[in-house]
């Protein structure tokens, strides 16, 4: 997930985890220097990249290890459902639900 400016520059990136048993986790995040980091860690792994400000803004706010709160699992599902639809998973995991 970042929030970049319109020169494509990120301000902030955070990095989830979802094992699919609990609330995804936060595994990274950062500004600027951190957040280009981020970014091209996951266009290496072809790991879809989402933006979203608002949200970005929301999940900039929580630290390393927490787990998305349940006011956000909602919004997070749909954002879960486009990474899955994007690298092709989609199918593999709604079977396994």
């Amino acid at each position: 997930m970042s929030n970049r400016n319109k020169d494509k520059d990120p301000r902030f990136a955070i990095a989830l985890e979802y094992d699919g048993k609990q609330a995804p986790v936060v595994t990274a995040k950062g500004h600027r220097e951190v957040a280009e980091e981020i970014l091209a860690i996951a266009e290496q792994e072809n790991i879809p990249i989402y933006e979203d400000r608002e949200l970005s803004a929301l999940l900039e706010q929580l630290d390393l290890g927490d787990h998305i709160p349940q006011s956000l699992y909602v919004v997070i599902a749909e954002v879960l459902s486009f990474a899955y639809r994007l690298s092709g998973k989609h199918k593999d995991f709604m079977d396994k639900l």
